[in-house]
């Protein structure tokens, strides 16, 4: 098991950089930079596996499912990050988008040592909340070995929820027990086994990339706008007032008074100007229309 992890592409060390601590700040900067844009590479190539996971997991969740994350050290905390800032961008009701990090909360800001290691501990955070077949849980490691995650996936696999791996090496543990492997290989870190850096870089992008597309499919925006946002301050506020203007074509007056009359909903301002109707009738037709707008729009006259 060690002799594997240390054949691994991540815990590998670049050719060349022997003399690295002795390199001058702006050599490193560009280093590290550059390292970063060749990660872009990597995730041109994993595109395809992305684009799949995105749509299955806009189909468990089009049925009423949760997105669980799984993740240990720095891919728990990404996923945390991810999880929190969907509730105001798309307003995503408390545990529908849910992480889950080895060591538990107290990890995120302090290392928890050897909670990735117990694959049991895994599955036990995931059953505590009961997956089901409409569920997906995706696993973050960038090694693709840690007992933790994989722990995880196997469980929702046995109850029919869809497993989805992202991983930074070939062929991997984690990959071989999911539905969908996503897998960015990104090679030898800058600092030999630093996943933070460029793997960490990767898997925030594919975490933004899976969640907001998923959010996309699900009907939480009408064009590029933000129109399912939660608007709990004053930027946001004043967020939902310029979509609502700008997409309806509304003067500032007539946007502001409807918006208030949808209770700031921003989906119900829209149709209830575009559609001419109250906002009754507009928070109705967007919820026989699964909350998306252009349908709600096309829903005949009751």
């Amino acid at each position: 098991m060690h002799e594997e992890l240390d054949r691994l592409p991540t815990e590998s060390v670049r050719p060349g950089l022997a003399d690295l601590d002795q390199r001058p700040g702006a050599e490193l900067v560009h280093l590290l930079l550059a390292a970063e844009r060749d990660a872009q590479a990597a995730l041109a190539r994993a595109e395809p596996q992305i684009a799949a996971a995105a749509e299955a997991i806009a189909g468990r969740m089009g049925q009423g499912g949760r997105l669980f994350y799984l993740g240990a050290g720095t891919p728990g905390r990404l996923a945390v990050l991810d999880a929190a800032e969907l509730g105001p961008t798309f307003s995503v009701p408390p545990g529908v988008v849910v992480p889950l990090l080895a060591g538990g909360p107290a990890a995120i800001t302090r290392a928890v040592e050897g909670a990735e290691d117990d694959a049991a501990t895994g599955a036990a955070d995931l059953q505590a909340h009961q997956p089901e077949r409409r569920d997906a849980v995706v696993g973050i490691t960038a090694s693709g070995r840690t007992p933790y995650v994989i722990g995880g996936l196997d469980h929702a696999r046995s109850v029919g929820a869809l497993a989805v791996a992202v991983v930074n090496n070939p062929d991997t543990a984690a990959a071989a027990c999911a539905d969908h492997a996503i897998e960015v290989l990104t090679g030898p870190e800058i600092i030999a086994g630093s996943t933070r850096l460029t793997a960490g870089t990767t898997q925030k992008i594919v975490l933004n990339t899976l969640s907001t597309a998923v959010m996309i499919r699900l009907g939480k925006t009408y064009g590029a706008w933000m129109v399912d946002l939660d608007a709990t301050n004053s930027k946001l506020r004043r967020r939902a007032l310029r979509i609502v203007r700008t997409v309806t074509g509304a003067d500032e007056a007539v946007a502001e008074r409807t918006l208030a009359e949808a209770n700031g909903r921003v989906k119900v301002a829209i149709v209830a100007l575009l559609a001419g109707v109250s906002p009754g009738d507009a928070a109705r037709r967007l919820a026989g229309s699964g909350g998306r707008v252009r349908a709600a729009l096309a829903a005949a006259p009751e």
